[in-house]
Parts: C-alpha cells; sequence; structure tokens
C-alpha cells in the first residue's frame, strides 16, 4: 500500500498555492491576479458557484473558458467517471477496439448527420491540428484560411491560423496561412482563386469580441469552398454542444454544412480533457487510406475510458435537461435584460452574442467629464474600462467575469448552461450597479483604473 494521501497532502500544503505557482510554473499568472485583486482563495465549486473559505458565494459567468458547460461537478458526471474507473476497463491497449469511443461518436455524429466519423484527441487545440492535417491531406493543398482576429489554439498548427498578433509573435515561421476578414466573401474568393488552398477555418461566433459571422456568410462561404475544391472546417470548440443555442452554432444557418468540425471543452464535462474532429467519410478514407497508415495520425490518451465516459455523460444530460432550448431561452433573456440599459449608460456601447455567448460592448461616452477619464484609460492602455469593470464584479458582487480579448471595450460572458433567471437576476443587478458607479464621476471604480494606468505605463 502506497503512503499517499491527497486530502492530507492538500490539508498539509494547499495554503501555498500561489507562491508552488510563483516558484515552479508560469509566474506571470499570481503577479497578475495580485494586480487585478484575482488572487481569491475558492474551496469548493458547485455547479454556477465557487465558495471561498468564509462560505461566500461566487456566481461563474466564465465556466473555465466554455469548459464548465454543466457547470461544476455535475453528479451524472461523477457517476459516470466513478462508474469507468470501478469497471477497470482494459483500457488504452492499442490493439483492440473499446465500446465507449464508438458510442460517443455514435451520438456526437446524430447531431451532425452529414458527418461520418470521429477522431478524439485531447484538447481543442488537437482538434483544429487534426482538421488541418486531414484538409491538407485530403485536398492535396498546402494553405488553409483563416479570420482575423480568430482563435483556434496555441500549438504550431493551429497557431498558424490563430488571428491574433499577440499570440503569434515570436513564434515563426508558421505554416503559410492566410487571414481575411470575418464576413468577406470577396477576399476569401480572391484566396481560393490561387488554387492552392487546402480549407477555410471558421468559428461561427468568435470568441474574441463574441462576433458572429453575417448572416448568409458561412453558407456563401460554403459554396466558394466547394466551388474551388476546399473545405469548410467550423470551429466549435467554444460555440458547439448548445451554448449558443443550437447544438453547433453553425446550425442557426440553413444549408450549411461543414467537412470537419472541431469540438473540445464542455464535451470533458469539466473533468477529463477530449477533443474530438468530426468528418465526412471520404475525408477519414483517404488520410487511413490503408493499413500502413492506420496509425498515421493518433493521439497516445485519445479515446480513453474516462474521457468517452465524461463525453456521453454530458450528451445525456444536455438532452435529458434540455439544456440546449435552456440557453436560447436565458441567453434571450440576459441580452434583453442588459440590452434595456444601453440608453442608461453612455458608456455601454453594445450587447450582443447568442445563447449564453453575450457579449458587452462599451465605447466612448459624449459627457465631458467621463469623457477625459475614458481618453485617460485609452491612452494608457485600450481595454482598461473593460478591466475596471471586471474587477467590482469580482471584488464587490462576487461574479467571475473575462474581458473577451486584449486591447478590447468588450466583457464576454460565457457562464454554464444551466444558470436560469435568478443568476440572471443577480449579474444584471450588480453589472447596474458597476455602471451606476462609473457614471458617477468618482468613486472606488475610477481610484482603481488610475492604479491601471500606472501599472500599464511601468510595463511599457
Amino acid at each position: 500500500m502506497t503512503g499517499f494521501d491527497l486530502t492530507e497532502l492538500l490539508a498539509e500544503r494547499g495554503s501555498e498555492r500561489y507562491a508552488l505557482h510563483t516558484r515552479h510554473l508560469n509566474h506571470q499568472l499570481p503577479r497578475m491576479l495580485h494586480t487585478i485583486g484575482f488572487d481569491k482563495v475558492y474551496e469548493r465549486a458547485e455547479g454556477a458557484y465557487f465558495w471561498d473559505a468564509d462560505g461566500q458565494d461566487y456566481l461563474d459567468m466564465l465556466a473555465g473558458f466554455g469548459v464548465m458547460g454543466l457547470g461544476r461537478h455535475h453528479p451524472v458526471v461523477r457517476k459516470a467517471l466513478h462508474d469507468v474507473l470501478d469497471a477497470q476497463l482494459a483500457d488504452l491497449t492499442r490493439f483492440d477496439c473499446q465500446p465507449l469511443p464508438g458510442l460517443l461518436a455514435e451520438k456526437l455524429l446524430a447531431h451532425a448527420p452529414h458527418l461520418d466519423r470521429v477522431f478524439f484527441g485531447n484538447s481543442g487545440t488537437e482538434a483544429v491540428e487534426t482538421a488541418l492535417k486531414f484538409a491538407r491531406y485530403a485536398t492535396g493543398r498546402p494553405r488553409v484560411l483563416y479570420c482575423t482576429h480568430a482563435f483556434h489554439g496555441l500549438t504550431t498548427g493551429s497557431l498558424s491560423v490563430n488571428g491574433e498578433d499577440g499570440f503569434r509573435d515570436g513564434f515563426a515561421p508558421l505554416l503559410p496561412d492566410t487571414a481575411v476578414e470575418l464576413g468577406d466573401l470577396a477576399a476569401l474568393e480572391r484566396e481560393l482563386k490561387r488554387g492552392d488552398v487546402a480549407g477555410f477555418v471558421v468559428e461561427p461566433i468568435q470568441g474574441k469580441g463574441v462576433h458572429a459571422a453575417p448572416p448568409g456568410f458561412l453558407r456563401a462561404a460554403q459554396e466558394l469552398l466547394h466551388r474551388h475544391k476546399a473545405l469548410l472546417i467550423a470551429d466549435e470548440v467554444q460555440t458547439g454542444l448548445g451554448r449558443t443555442g443550437d447544438f453547433f452554432a453553425y446550425q442557426h444557418e440553413d444549408g450549411v454544412a461543414p467537412d470537419l468540425v472541431c469540438v473540445a471543452k464542455a464535451l470533458s464535462g469539466g473533468y477529463v480533457p477530449v477533443g474530438a474532429t468530426l468528418g465526412k467519410d471520404w475525408i477519414f478514407k483517404k488520410v487511413y487510406s490503408s493499413m500502413d497508415r492506420v496509425l498515421v495520425h493518433s493521439a497516445s490518451f485519445g479515446a480513453n475510458a474516462q474521457a468517452m465516459a465524461a463525453g456521453l455523460a454530458v450528451l445525456s444530460v444536455l438532452e435529458d435537461e434540455q439544456l440546449v432550448a435552456g440557453a436560447r431561452r436565458t441567453g434571450d433573456l440576459l441580452r434583453s435584460r442588459l440590452a434595456e440599459l444601453i440608453p442608461r449608460y453612455e458608456l455601454l456601447h453594445e450587447v450582443r452574442g447568442r445563447g449564453l455567448m453575450i457579449g458587452i460592448e462599451f465605447g466612448r461616452p459624449k459627457s465631458l467629464g467621463l469623457r477625459s477619464r475614458w481618453t485617460m484609460l485609452q491612452t494608457a492602455r485600450k481595454g482598461l474600462f473593460a478591466q475596471m469593470v471586471v474587477v467590482p464584479l469580482l471584488q464587490r458582487h462576487r461574479i467571475l467575469t473575462q474581458v473577451s480579448g486584449d486591447h478590447l471595450e468588450v466583457i464576454k460572458l460565457i457562464p454554464p448552461l444551466i444558470i436560469g433567471e435568478r443568476e440572471v437576476d443577480r449579474f444584471v443587478e450588480a453589472f447596474t450597479a458597476v455602471m451606476d458607479d462609473a457614471h458617477g464621476g468618482g468613486g472606488l471604480m475610477w481610484d482603481f483604473g488610475r492604479t491601471l494606468v500606472k501599472q500599464a505605463v511601468a510595463n511599457r
């Protein structure tokens, strides 16, 4: 018997969490959390809430960047994981075919009946890497198009189709891929006419800024791609599994049937990393064209039993609890409640999104006093006002949110799909209080703004 006791280890050394991270991991993370006052100590979590050592609850409107689609520690997912561990399956032998991967693939494909096969990896970036490789091999072409401001992952291949210079800087040379603006069909067609494009990877709703593809764009892009013998790749890593009020976000537009679809995040149930690339039969058969090529694309931990069990449980919960329709209903309510505040607050410019993927954008006010404060922040660093809103939402109202991207005055809400009217009320009341403070001409919020300005200037 081993002497290892996890509960004892956490009790003994859990208080060292920030010091350990500073010494052994990304040292900038605890520094950043301390600077903005996010260095909290959460003791436990359940559903859409965290609790600290004092028993105070915190509403989670971030869902682990979308991973916690069902909230934390959903009992159905927990039971599935206990069951699969207790079953002591002969997992990852590599020379057999276990039932769970086939069962999960079957259930996923039922939501995309135009697709035929699934490759299971371990993350969203792996799902995108798989799609890039498959598209290149199936078409025999080298180049993949992507959108400016896109985010498809941070490994080298997915970074090559990442539309943000801040992530790409210093990691060149990358793959020979080309960016076009989301919605720009003319630019897409110009690139396709060069004859070397394997495919076009696109988020139906971009995570950065929460910008949806314009109506009709995906269908028109698909027609252009197929005319030029290229593939449409839908990155549904964040938007998939009900987030936007349909199972996949591309399904909001009639006639769209991507050749490859990437999913991950919420499929994990918040427990076991998993990614999946869904695709058409002919693409898979071209990649795996002979027995000699049976392992030409594989993943050591891909399709492991724990991940497959979690995925099956997640899909069951989505159906049994009708969470896709619930996301549409709750998202509509939250967006409408927030949109009603726009005439009241001149710093609040737009509320957009679909389902429970919502962007709240701030912009330049009209009144002189507010405009001078806004200009102070913008001069130091664009995006500071949105950060000024995120911080009091956590510190004063115990609600966790995120800024939607670097240098953006946009807050993104991607809460667990299980939230309802109670959470909508709590968020809107807190957001209203923060906006009242921001428009009040002084107070703690603008004092914090000056602190952010000093920090931004010091980091130049």
